[in-house]
């Protein structure tokens, strides 16, 4: 037997909370703290999110990893996303840590996705260290937070060390933070973010490892690299790799492929750089191998042991992506062909385990599952820019037979709104098959809990937001399956069809606004069968958008003049997802998005 010994020069370290607690923030000031950035280096904000869509939407999609120096130790740190829908990189990401930091806003304090995270991250082993972050908010409410948790920790099934964590308090946009509650009554103050790495070497446990042992490496997330081609983020489990070393990945079926490392990458700060060789108990990201797959565990030759499989949630919901048949097809995009989008889906897949991929019996229509709306419209965003065009379907929930019953996946909802609005959100999500689970005033806010099947929140967002005037949170995360809840409410105004194709004219938009709200401005082409509003009333209205005024010499310019257009309503990709029906579809171009009839012509429709 190989001696297991603690690595002491260590600390692997995952950090885990709702969206938009401060994850990234914080990464972002603990880097600052260990002298990460050059003195003159100029950094963006929030410098772990890379994405462009990451940036613009101010949330994580992927896991990101980087590691820090402090105190003679390295603390590699991986950053995971706090949506329910990227459920699955949490899920592989905290198989590399020891530790979580859990992080929780001062006034929200416990949401859905916290629940999530940690039951995940006690489902690991790992040993919690609170971050009450933002307690620079006026109306925050740290300690009972740190009650909150605690229950929660209860209930989840924590063990006497995990229910045994360290609390600091901390403003991680401010960048300082303190092992006391409020230290200016204290007669303390907040410097910097020293306490939470002094809490890390502390309490989070080195990696017990064994280095002398033959390798194991299991490959947790996939990337590419124009340069080296193929990426391979992961842990050494156990032994030594090196640059240069023979190799073999061992397949889910038990078979075993032969590679060479070609190259050996580790972090310092948020830079990747070049290593000779990586230790047991090390994140790093290996070049080399063409064909691996998320879970397939990396040993040497002759000595195959295959590490445990990634588990990962099943996906919820499922959407239909089709090559574009529009009359304005390839007007805009590079990639249109079916087997152009197949391939890009097929590279989706490889990096993305909880996106699931199947062909249908036709050759242009694939079948695309994930976790959640904002999954699936995060693909569409970044396949859209990526050049590709093609239609997309009205998304359908996924039904599981659980002990012969039919069940249907169910969220938890927790919506954080002002007082007057509570009314109508009530009433919409009770419409929706919703049943709520609690109702707490927070001053002049409420915050309520709901459990609402995942099909009854197909576009609801946007007329929440209406419900609340914009004041509104609402989070969700899918909690499981229940029996299937009955047929639900169909979508109470109807489509505004374009009955002509041509140019939208100011003449025939002001005459159809009175009745409807639309969706394209004068002076945009369209074609017969393309939706271009929203009814104020059930049913279909057909309209010929492209009229044009019939001018002769009695008519007087002054009458002209006074058509005022309002401003359209630009659809983004989730809303069009939750509006569409059955009968229609998303049409995604790198420049346009439109939503359309399946069947264009208006009389074969009625047929």
């Amino acid at each position: 037997m190989s001696p297991i010994a603690a690595r002491k020069d260590l600390r692997n370290v995952a950090i885990i909370a709702h969206v938009d607690h401060g994850k990234t923030t914080l990464v972002d000031g603990l880097l600052r703290t260990c002298g990460a950035f050059r003195a003159n280096e100029n950094v963006a904000e929030r410098v772990m999110d890379s994405g462009d869509l990451e940036r613009e939407r101010g949330i994580t999609i992927q896991s990101k990893s980087t590691s820090i120096e402090y105190q003679g130790v390295r603390i590699q740190l991986v950053d995971t996303p706090g949506h329910a829908d990227f459920g699955g990189e949490v899920e592989r990401v905290l198989g590399m840590a020891d530790a979580a930091l859990l992080l929780c806003d001062a006034y929200e304090g416990v949401m859905p996705q916290t629940r999530f995270v940690l039951r995940k991250a006690l489902s690991h082993g790992l040993r919690p260290i609170l971050v009450v972050n933002k307690i620079d908010r006026p109306e925050e409410r740290a300690e009972e937070v740190v009650n909150e948790v605690f229950d929660l920790l209860v209930e989840l099934g924590a063990n006497d060390t995990q229910l045994e964590f360290p609390v600091i308090y901390a403003s991680a946009k401010q960048g300082v933070a303190s092992l006391v509650y409020h230290p200016e009554r204290k007669g303390g103050e907040m410097k910097d973010l020293t306490p939470v790495l002094d809490t890390i070497l502390a309490h989070a446990p080195p990696p017990m490892v064994d280095e002398a042992g033959s390798l194991q490496f299991q490959a947790v997330t996939l990337g590419y690299d124009s340069f080296v081609g193929r990426l391979v983020i992961g842990r050494v489990m156990r032994g030594r790799m090196q640059r240069g070393m023979a190799a073999i990945r061992v397949r889910e079926d038990g078979g075993t492929d032969a590679f060479r490392i070609t190259k050996l990458f580790g972090t310092r700060g948020i830079h990747r750089v070049e290593i000779e060789e990586a230790r047991a108990g090390d994140i790093v990201i290996v070049a080399g191998v063409e064909t691996i797959d998320v879970g397939d565990t990396v040993c040497e030759p002759g000595k195959a042991e295959a590490l445990p499989r990634i588990a990962i949630d099943p996906p919820t919901i499922r959407i239909h992506l089709s090559v574009n048949n529009s009359p304005f097809a390839g007007r805009d995009g590079k990639f249109v062909t079916s087997r152009q989008i197949g391939d890009r889906l097929d590279r989706e897949v490889m990096s993305n385990v909880s996106i699931k991929i199947e062909r249908t019996e036709r050759q242009d229509v694939f079948s695309v599952s994930g976790r959640g709306e904002l999954q699936l419209a995060i693909l569409i965003e970044t396949m859209r820019r990526e050049g590709y065009e093609f239609a997309v379907s009205r998304p359908e929930i996924i039904v599981q037979l659980v002990d012969g019953k039919q069940c249907e996946p169910i969220e938890e909802v927790v919506a954080d709104i002002p007082e007057n609005a509570a009314g109508s959100v009530m009433e919409k999500l009770a419409q929706r098959k919703g049943r709520m689970t609690s109702m707490e005033h927070h001053g002049a806010r409420v915050h309520l809990r709901f459990m609402v099947p995942s099909r009854g929140l197909f576009g609801y967002r946007s007329e929440f937001l209406t419900d609340t005037r914009g004041e509104g949170l609402l989070y969700r995360s899918v909690e499981g399956f229940e029996p299937y809840a009955g047929d639900l409410p169909g979508r109470s105004v109807g489509p505004v069809v374009a009955t002509d194709p041509g140019r939208t004219t100011p003449y025939s938009i002001f005459k159809i606004q009175e009745r409807a709200t639309l969706f394209v401005p004068p002076g945009v082409d369209v074609y017969e069968g393309q939706i271009v509003g929203e009814n104020r009333r059930p049913g279909e209205l057909n309209v010929n958008i492209v009229r044009a005024k019939k001018l002769d010499n009695m008519r007087t310019t002054s009458k002209d003049e006074n058509v005022i257009i309002t401003p359209h309503r630009k659809v983004t990709i989730e809303e069009a997802l939750g509006w569409i029906e059955d009968d229609e579809l998303l049409e995604v171009t790198p420049v346009e998005l439109r939503l359309r009839k399946k069947v264009l012509n208006q009389s074969y429709r009625k047929r």
